[in-house]
């Protein structure tokens, strides 16, 4: 599933065809995702400026000069594509721009979502209402971190997973992120000492922006919307790594947990 990273590169990519554009196209080619598609979002789109891109955890956000902004989930499989030669049967949006450039936002699986709210009221938006603060924002520190998880008997890696205590971390970069802060994935989240949450509140940022860096990790499905794939998997310390060596010497372990793989290195994470 594209995580933060790849959602904050599908924007950035998206950003430099689409900002300022006019898009004179919008052509859902079905009648829903994983949830219907807004009826109306044909005639609210097309015609309308774009005055500006962003995202929000994992959900990237489009807006417009007509005070509609567009909301898309990549889901499992989901990305865009930038002037396709032909489109396709998975192709289930199509927006062209007055400049002649046309997107295709591709998902076989369709387990993505696209979803129109007002501009001025993004923030009320029902997923976001729940979620926690940005890793890469200010308000995602240790003080934070020590206060939200204080008391918890749910392992760190469930709780970075919780949308609600920090918004858009998922499995590969919360691996990724505990090896680089030396903690077992299975440790209280409660009982982690603030200079230990310090580590890791720092490890955190440093994979997330390492991996934006890196065109975000290719996996399954995943690729920019250039159509070029991620290279940050070249620089997985554990994830994906089991039986291989971890940066630390010892060898990387793999359990299933909650039906996700966890990668770890019982070596070096306490």
């Amino acid at each position: 599933m594209p995580e933060l990273p790849e959602v904050e590169t599908t924007v950035a990519g998206l950003r430099s065809v689409l900002d300022g554009a006019v898009l004179t196209r919008v052509e859902p080619r079905r009648a829903d995702l994983r949830f219907p598609i807004p009826v109306d979002l044909r005639q609210r789109l097309t015609g309308a400026t774009v005055t500006g891109l962003s995202r929000r955890a994992k959900y990237g956000l489009v807006e417009t000069s007509r005070g509609d902004m567009l909301i898309f989930h990549l889901g499992m499989s989901g990305r865009w594509r930038i002037d396709p030669t032909e489109i396709g049967t998975h192709d289930h949006l199509v927006v062209e721009t007055g400049a002649g450039r046309v997107l295709a936002l591709n998902d076989p699986r369709r387990f993505g979502s696209l979803d129109l709210v007002r501009s001025d009221a993004w923030q009320n938006y029902a997923p976001f209402t729940r979620m926690g603060p940005e890793p890469l924002g200010p308000d995602f520190d240790v003080a934070y971190l020590a206060r939200v998880l204080e008391g918890k008997a749910t392992s760190i890696k469930a709780a970075l997973l919780d949308q609600r205590i920090v918004a858009g971390l998922g499995n590969i970069y919360v691996c990724e992120a505990l090896n680089m802060a030396r903690i077992a994935p299975t440790r209280a989240a409660g009982r982690i000492s603030r200079p230990r949450l310090a580590l890791l509140v720092d490890a955190i940022r440093g994979v997330l922006s390492a991996a934006i860096i890196a065109g975000g990790s290719t996996l399954r499905d995943y690729a920019r919307p250039d159509g070029e794939l991620g290279y940050f998997s070249k620089q997985w310390r554990v994830y994906g790594c089991e039986g291989q060596a971890c940066p630390c010497g010892g060898t990387v372990k793999r359990r299933v947990d909650g039906g996700r793989s966890t990668f770890f290195c019982p070596t070096c994470q306490k």
